[in-house]
């Protein structure tokens, strides 16, 4: 599998895609297709979350939980009041 999903991976509304999400992403091809079909808000909800971790292990613990969500047919991270960016 190539690496170079930064490229075609897209990013939320307004956030961009972190490395370590796109690392997440690619570990499996349906994680890629969910994730290509989620609208930009919900992408822009998923990064938000993710980089809204204050430590580093919260951080690496949602990203993992990101992959699980995401194939157990979860489209927004679930107990979040969302991205207080948009």
């Amino acid at each position: 599998m190539t690496t170079d999903y930064q490229l075609v991976l897209a990013g939320g509304v307004v956030h961009d895609i972190p490395t370590d999400v796109v690392a997440a992403l690619e570990t499996d091809h349906a994680l890629i297709e969910i994730w290509q079909g989620l609208t930009p808000l919900a992408r822009n909800e998923w990064i938000c979350w993710i980089e809204d971790a204050k430590k580093s292990q919260t951080r690496t613990k949602r990203t993992d939980l990101l992959a699980v969500q995401l194939l157990a047919g979860k489209r927004r991270p679930c107990c979040w009041p969302g991205c207080k960016h948009r």
